[in-house]
């Protein structure tokens, strides 16, 4: 079953209402906040992970795509898992596992083993995430009591977005950047070992015929390759042509297998059927478009602002306050909106104020000032990102059947880190891949430098502007009209 399929599923007699309803949220909560936070909490500390590392920075954004990659691939294989053998176990297991990754990541030493130590993160965040939203719905009554707990998990991504970038400057400029991953650690620990007292163990009623294992597998290798290819082709070193031509054939050929795959599978973990509405399939593409301008946004302007503006960590953390406020209420605007009109028209506005955003952060220059020219492209960008992810949830499940709800909220969340990592994987490409012609015409010159480094983060916000421009067009020409109430009957909107 997929990540939210416990909204419709029977459990066994041992799940029931919560008895301590606000121990039990705090607590989901709290596992759950620290899956969203590792999303953004590396990317303030990512220049000075360079610097001592010695990662180039062509490769630096592995450190952040194999975390989503994993994650996102992983999603719905760990939903059926917690289903059938434990929501609790399974909670337990990547709590566990996301602190003794989360270990080894403070203790790299090398850039291979800092990247693989956040693959295993990801795997851990996809149990945690799966399992604590089942336990969530499991433990609270469908109504008033279920729609609050699931809104205090869904403004967790808000949160978690600015608490990430601020508290990684913190540490960065504190007690040092393996403190990010090592606050993990007693947090993982605790919460697994005070699971059992606080909240009941569930399974679904109904067991699953079987776990697609092999179709989990095989889509995310086919994916990190991808993307380790793409890094490839503006890799620092001389990388022989036909390992690249390889890579990209071995990719394909995992992601062509991967459609076997689910058609001859007995439980799929992506029944293909469900694509043929309409509705799914664009909000789908949307969604990766969208979560890859959202991903190279943080990705790139931590980095602009820290090596080209030379800003302190915990500055550049303090920066993006305003933009995580101007998403909520951008959120919030559209909540409103969404009642009275059509979803496609209000995500238009959304992406079209995104596109305007980044391209305000294309046109800033070398010695930008934070008032009058990234502030202005983060209020834009927040309350484009906020009004686009309302009306793209109550798409993805628009005229969904009462038995396909879960599964079209396991895809969504699923495209979402599958193009957030792949969205910067692209970006990165595309603006890399001048840097030894730019540094070459630099000359060690300071100012040629900086004026190099910006000309490469100009050329990563476009190509970000261009993916929310090209989910423009796909709202625009395959997007049905859908309303709110099109939606089933109490399908979260995050």
């Amino acid at each position: 079953m997929s990540i939210q399929e416990s909204l419709r599923t029977p459990t066994t007699p041992e799940a029931g209402p919560a008895r301590h309803p606000g121990l039990i949220l705090a607590f989901l909560c709290l596992a759950g906040f620290m899956t969203f936070l590792d999303v953004s909490i590396v990317n303030v500390a990512l220049p000075t992970i360079e610097d001592e590392l010695g990662i180039s920075q062509t490769a630096l954004q592995y450190v952040v795509t194999t975390y989503g990659m994993v994650l996102g691939g992983f999603l719905l294989l760990t939903g059926r898992l917690a289903d059938t053998l434990g929501r609790r176990r399974m909670l337990q297991t990547g709590l566990l596992l996301f602190a003794a990754s989360s270990l080894l990541a403070g203790l790299a030493q090398n850039s291979s083993m800092l990247i693989g130590a956040r693959g295993a993160q990801g795997l851990g965040a996809a149990f945690i995430a799966t399992a604590a939203l089942s336990l969530l719905t499991n433990n609270f009554e469908e109504g008033p009591a279920r729609n609050k707990a699931l809104g205090a998990w869904g403004a967790l991504s808000g949160v978690a977005a600015v608490a990430g970038v601020t508290l990684g400057g913190l540490l960065t400029d504190g007690p040092g950047w393996r403190w990010i991953f090592f606050l993990n650690v007693p947090i993982g620990i605790i919460g697994a070992l005070i699971a059992p007292l606080v909240v009941g163990e569930s399974r679904a009623a109904e067991r699953t015929r079987g776990f697609d294992f092999a179709g989990a597998v095989v889509l995310t290798a086919g994916l990190i390759l991808l993307i380790f290819t793409l890094g490839q082709t503006i890799d620092d070193s001389d990388v022989p042509a036909a390992r690249i031509y390889g890579g990209f054939a071995l990719a394909a050929v995992l992601l062509i297998a991967f459609l076997f795959i689910e058609r001859r599978a007995k439980a799929p973990l992506m029944p293909l059927g469900i694509f043929r509405r309409p509705s799914l399939r664009a909000a789908n593409v949307i969604a990766i478009l969208l979560l890859g301008t959202c991903v190279s946004l943080f990705f790139f302007a931590s980095l602009f602002m820290q090596q080209v503006l030379e800003w302190s960590a915990i500055r550049t953390g303090l920066a993006y306050v305003p933009l995580a406020l101007t998403t909520a209420v951008g959120a919030g605007i559209a909540s409103q909106v969404v009642t009275k009109v059509a979803a496609k028209p209000v995500l238009m506005v959304g992406l079209t104020l995104v596109s305007g955003g980044m391209l305000l952060l294309w046109n800033a220059p070398s010695d930008a000032a934070y008032l009058t020219e990234l502030l202005p492209a983060f209020i834009i960008c927040g309350l484009g990102l906020g009004a686009s992810f309302v009306p793209l949830q109550i798409s993805a499940f628009a005229g969904s059947e009462e038995q396909e709800a879960g599964l079209a909220a396991g895809l969504i969340n699923t495209a979402q880190e599958i193009g957030g990592a792949l969205g910067l994987a692209v970006a990165a490409t595309f603006a890399f891949r001048r840097i030894p012609e730019l540094t070459a015409k630099a000359h060690g010159v300071p100012d040629l430098v900086r004026e190099a480094r910006t000309t490469v983060f100009h050329d990563a916000f476009l190509i970000s502007a261009g993916f929310a421009a090209l989910a423009f067009l796909v709202t625009l020409v395959l997007l049905p009209l859908t309303k709110a109430e099109d939606q089933p009957a109490g399908t979260p909107v995050h």
